[in-house]
């Protein structure tokens, strides 16, 4: 029997034994080929879509990690930006010394910070973070883990050890953000120069503050003028000297006498710069550049100069030094001079206030002020890139009279800064042209001028140098350098009141004096008289031998060749200045 269906002219057949076959044109159902294809079109699209998933996730990482994350520019500073907007620089330029050896650079480090609207363990996390950190207590993590706000630092500028000992708590509260620390691999050799930087790597102190900006600016190196080894040596004598006299502090300066780049700068006491704990500020303190004090009879090689200089002294002028020099109800007198008439050159060798006030008066008033104003001991330094500089004190001009003439001629009634009494020696004894002082190389930003003629200073240079062999410098004659120079002592000011005792002592001078390289100045503040210099506290007992002494030292390494050939007395010379015989 046979059943025959049939619907718009399809037909449809069955016989026993067979499959129901329906067509998918009369009832809609598939044939088992089309159902395979259908199921293979599904899973190429869901391929299709998983690959398209992953290809998203790809250029996100990629816009993330990448694009956003590598600054090309070299010298564009490169920003970590936090969630929060706080913006943190990775990048401060380094500096070096003149050989190109580092003193300052930064090192990678993270911060430690939370939310503490998201700890809600604090006591256990504060307990297990001081354990870590011994430096910070207990007490003070709980108070910043409960703290009402959504950031706050746990721990800034933490070690890699540190790091991970807080990723292996198991806290996820604990969050971390790139940074960078400022470390000094030298720690106090270059104290006073660079100065240092706060926890947000911003210049506070020194170069580090007043060179901020360029620091954070450029990648390229900071270059000083300043020489390590020598550093090293100036320092290393200025801490003898210190511990030696029993000083409250010491300080010294080595110039190039040509150019005015400082070579070495040191003050002691001073601190590590790696360290920021410091609470006494008196330790930071840079006498080099910010003391001002009254120098004393260093200041008589300024007022020769000027007097030679001006043609109204002649180098074979003399001066009573016989008695007291009278000033209103005041009276000028010398320490240890022989009371005789004293020519210029015996002036600086006796160190006669008497005879340099005489000389002063005969210049006089407008010719002192011009001069010092063209020293520049009227003004702070300018253009001098430390930032701790200090202003000269002074009378005004109006109330400049005839005692002040004579008492600054010896160092009294005007205080500068040791940089002030350097720069200017360094222009009165290298041929006449003052040079504004600089820290930094290849410093274009300054201008040069004469202050005294050629002559004059050739003539300094021989009166310094008997100053050094006959004179309170004896004990910086060392042999085979040709030391000029000038001894200071001067009372020490406490609370406006000169206090008897207490003084600062200078010692300021070239080498070698026939053609001159360096300028040293030495600085000893209250000296405490010793067994080995028979009570005396004067500048020749302490200053002149600690500036010998830097001097052999340090000589060999700037590249002097002793001249052994020097003759040690020189009368012949001496005569040419009046002088015809010497007694001590």
């Amino acid at each position: 029997m046979k059943l025959s269906l049939s619907r718009k002219k399809n037909t449809f057949s069955y016989a026993p034994g067979q499959e129901i076959r329906f067509s998918s044109g009369s009832f809609g159902w598939e044939t088992e080929d089309e159902s395979v294809n259908v199921c293979k079109r599904r899973i190429l699209t869901i391929i299709g879509l998983f690959l398209l998933i992953y290809c998203i996730i790809i250029v996100r990482i990629f816009n993330v990690c990448l694009v956003n994350g590598i600054s090309f520019e070299k010298e564009k500073i490169t920003y970590y930006r936090p969630k929060r907007g706080i913006i943190v620089p990775v990048h401060r330029a380094n500096i070096t010394d003149r050989n190109g050896v580092v003193v300052a650079t930064n090192l990678p480090t993270v911060n430690l910070f939370t939310n503490p609207q998201k700890v809600s363990n604090a006591n256990e996390i504060a307990k297990k973070l001081s354990d870590i950190f011994e430096d910070v207590s207990y007490e003070d993590f709980l108070i910043k883990l409960t703290r009402k706000s959504r950031f706050v630092y746990l721990k800034r500028n933490i070690s890699p050890q540190q790091q991970a000992k807080v990723n292996a708590l198991g806290f996820p509260e604990l969050e971390f953000q790139p940074s960078e620390t400022r470390i000094y691999p030298q720690k106090d050799l270059l104290a006073h120069v660079l100065g240092n930087t706060d926890i947000d790597n911003i210049g506070i102190a020194g170069l580090e503050k007043s060179l901020n900006d360029r620091l954070n600016s450029s990648t390229k190196d900071l270059r000083l003028t300043i020489d390590l080894g020598v550093q090293y040596a100036v320092r290393d004598e200025l801490i003898k000297a210190k511990e030696k006299f029993k000083a409250e502090r010491a300080t010294a300066i080595l110039m190039d006498i040509n150019t005015s780049e400082v070579v070495a700068l040191a003050s002691v006491p001073d601190y590590d710069l790696n360290r920021r704990d410091f609470k006494d500020k008196d330790i930071k303190f840079n006498f080099a550049t910010l003391g001002v004090y009254e120098a004393g009879s260093v200041f008589k090689v300024f007022n020769t100069a000027l007097g030679l200089d001006s043609g109204k002294i002649k180098i074979k002028d003399s001066f009573d030094a016989t008695k007291p020099l009278k000033m209103g109800r005041h009276k000028i007198t010398d320490y240890r001079v022989p009371a005789k008439w004293l020519t210029v050159g015996e002036t600086l060798i006796h160190s006669s206030n008497i005879a340099s006030a005489q000389m002063a008066l005969k210049v006089g008033k407008d010719l002192q002020i011009k001069f010092f104003k063209n020293l520049g001991f009227w003004d702070k330094i300018q253009n001098l890139e430390v930032f701790e500089k200090g202003r000269p004190i002074h009378r005004s001009e109006k109330y400049w009279q005839d005692h002040t003439v004579a008492t600054t001629a010896y160092g009294y009634g005007i205080s500068v800064t040791p940089m002030h009494i350097i720069t200017a020696f360094s222009a009165i004894l290298n041929g006449g042209i003052y040079t504004p002082p600089t820290l930094i190389s290849e410093n274009s930003q300054r201008e040069s001028k004469r202050i005294i003629s050629k002559q004059t200073s050739l003539d300094m240079r021989k009166l310094l140098r008997d100053v050094v062999i006959y004179g309170s410098g004896k004990n910086a004659n060392i042999d085979g350098y040709e030391v000029a120079g000038k001894t200071g002592t001067a009372n020490k000011i406490v609370d406006g009141r000169y206090i008897k005792g207490k003084n600062v002592t200078s010692f300021v001078s070239a080498f070698p004096s026939s053609d001159p390289k360096y300028a040293l100045m030495v600085i000893i503040d209250d000296p405490k008289p010793i067994k080995e210099t028979f009570g005396f506290v004067t500048s020749g007992w302490n200053a002149c031998p600690t500036g010998g002494n830097i001097i052999k030292r340090i000589a060999p390494q700037l590249n002097i060749k002793p001249n052994f050939d020097i003759p040690t007395q020189r009368e012949n010379v001496l005569e040419n200045y009046g002088i015809k015989k010497l007694k001590f």
